[in-house]
């Protein structure tokens, strides 16, 4: 079984355990949908006072007629009255049921759905990077922001509906069975078919609707991987077959939408169907009483306003099924989410870390993202505490991949890391992070300040600290000429500060972190040279004192390195500087 898929009674008993903490609020969105059932019932009475006891000259019996008794009116126009005062009073009170119930329906919904959404997004978090490498941001975004309303569409609006259509349709049954039981009989009779239509319907619509949220997903994807790409798209001229790539994506996603109205709509259409000839048997039937004395016209009216009320909530029993296939399908895919598991985990007990001296050693380490495919093989060396690494290599070589499995994006699939003379898999995930300050080619900004920008790994930090951190970086300076300075929002990805002020934010914010390890990963590459230059001022006042990795392309970045690995074909070929002498190679 795929993960997240079961039968409906699994998910649905999943659902009602995420919203476990609002049970209370969804149990007094029930007792107030349940108001709706006697104000149904009361509903046709001013029709049945008005035609028996107003025009037809019968005086009304039971509470009604001990209720008339006390007007101070009598006669027909008491009746008349009593029949407008009624209604009134009921349809007031339907209102007002109605509005309480949509401002509870909406608050706790909304509730319930935040707070399951708080928990996918929270969870896509901790899963491994190679999760997001191999379904992509689109993917989680989707199930994150569409499907997690599944739980509201289930809780609140499917289930709680279809116990009080369920309640309505016994009392619509008790109540017409009084009247003349055989009627509530022939209504009643009709049920079985619109069961057995339901569950012939309700497997197919669960299929149909999970296909068409794949679809979905992946015109989101289009969407989000171009206007990420946007410079990229706009500079090779694209935007046509970007249009053309969209549109077919969305086409499918079309005819998979009109094929899915077609197929509900033949599902509507037996359910009318099935109602329309009870409703046609029991007219037949009921006339045939009246002309035969055993009902009165009033009683007839009123049993075709309950007959009505009756195939609405089996009506309702049968959408809402349809409907729920819908939610349980983003259900199956919001919780395939949650069963994800973090490839890369914390152990029980793992040991605490406050602040590392430095030393690193690969033992006979082997990682490949395909386990049939290793990337890297038996790679083995040490670093002190302090040293300079450079690491160079051919493209696609591993020097990245190398990197990575120091903080634990990923674990190898062989041998060991270890940081100060402790496995890297047994110190708690959160305190390794800590140890390491990250430099990347394309620095990544979010869309806030460039206070919060340089701050986001010490969020805690103090202004003075911040601009320290700045001037360290050879940053203060454009930062200050800024309209709003450090207030200054840099857009979505750091989009409005230029290539080389993106870098220095990003060694600022390095230099506030002011972790005892450092990974540069070719932060010069994409630079002029007057940039450079000044980046490496900052990053050589930054390395003081650090372990440090650098990654670079040109070797003249890391002629100041005290050990130097060639990465290639899967081995790694450790070079001491300054003389250059190779001391081993492990393959």
């Amino acid at each position: 079984m795929a993960p997240g898929r079961g039968s409906d009674l699994a998910l649905f008993g999943r659902l009602l355990g995420q919203a476990r903490p609002y049970w209370p609020h969804i149990g007094l969105i029930f007792l107030l949908d349940l108001l709706a059932v006697p104000l149904a019932l009361l509903a046709p009475v001013p029709l049945q006072i008005t035609v028996d006891a107003v025009l037809g000259g019968s005086p009304p019996a039971g509470p009604i007629g001990r209720l008339a008794a006390r007007l101070p009116a009598s006669g027909p126009d008491g009746l008349l009255m009593l029949a407008v005062g009624l209604l009134i009073a009921v349809a007031l009170a339907r209102q007002l049921q109605e509005l309480a119930g949509a401002w509870l329906h909406t608050a706790v919904g909304e509730r319930l759905v935040q707070r399951f959404r708080a928990r996918l997004f929270r969870h896509v978090q901790r899963l491994s990077m190679s999760y997001h490498v191999r379904e992509g941001a689109a993917d989680s975004t989707y199930r994150i922001q569409y499907d997690a309303p599944a739980i509201q569409h289930v809780a609140i609006d499917g289930l709680l509906p279809l116990v009080s259509a369920a309640l309505t349709l016994a009392a619509m049954i008790a109540v017409t069975a009084r009247i003349d039981w055989t009627l509530a009989l022939v209504a009643l009779a009709v049920s079985p078919v619109m069961v057995l239509i339901s569950r012939a319907y309700r497997r197919p619509l669960r299929v149909r609707y999970r296909q068409l949220k794949e679809m979905e997903t992946s015109a989101l994807s289009v969407i989000q991987e171009v206007l990420g790409a946007v410079r990229v798209v706009k500079a090779f001229g694209r935007e046509a077959h970007e249009q053309r790539r969209y549109v077919e994506r969305s086409s499918q996603r079309t005819q998979a939408r009109v094929r899915l109205a077609v197929f509900q709509g033949g599902f509507d259409l037996l359910v009318g169907l099935t109602t329309a000839l009870g409703t046609a048997a029991v007219l037949w039937l009921g006339v045939r009483h009246v002309q035969a004395g055993s009902l009165t016209l009033g009683q007839l009216l009123i049993v075709m306003s309950y007959l009505a009320q009756l195939y609405a909530p089996l009506r309702t029993i049968s959408g809402k099924a349809a409907d729920i296939q819908a939610s349980l399908a983003s259900a199956e895919r919001a919780f395939a989410l949650l069963d994800e598991t973090p490839e890369v985990h914390e152990r029980p007990r793992a040991r605490r870390l406050s602040r590392a001296s430095g030393a690193l050693a690969f033992e006979r380490v082997s990682f490949g993202y395909d386990p049939s495919h290793p990337l890297l093989r038996e790679v083995s060396f040490e670093i002190r505490p302090g040293q300079r690494v450079g690491i160079s290599g051919p493209t696609g070589a591993g020097k990245t991949t190398l990197i990575s499995l120091l903080t634990r994006f990923y674990d190898p699939t062989a041998g060991r890391i270890l940081l100060d003379g402790v496995d890297l898999r047994d110190y708690r995930l959160a305190d390794l992070r800590e140890q390491f300050a990250i430099v990347l080619q394309e620095p990544v900004l979010f869309s806030t300040t460039i206070a919060e920008n340089i701050a986001y790994g010490r969020p805690g930090a103090a202004e003075r600290e911040v601009l320290a951190a700045a001037r360290a970086a050879n940053a203060h300076d454009f930062i200050s000429a800024l309209p709003q300075g450090y207030q200054t929002l840099v857009g979505e990805r750091g989009a409005r500060l230029s290539g080389g002020e993106r870098q220095r934010v990003a060694l600022a914010r390095a230099f506030l972190k002011d972790a005892p390890l450092l990974i540069l990963d070719e932060p010069t590459s994409s630079v002029d040279v007057g940039t450079e230059s000044l980046i490496m001022a900052s990053m050589d006042a930054l390395i003081q004192g650090r372990t440090s990795f650098m990654i670079a392309h040109r070797l003249s970045t890391l002629e100041g390195c005290d050990v130097r690995l060639r990465v290639e074909a899967g081995r790694v070929d450790v070079v001491h500087a300054p003389t250059r002498e190779r001391v081993h190679a492990y393959y």
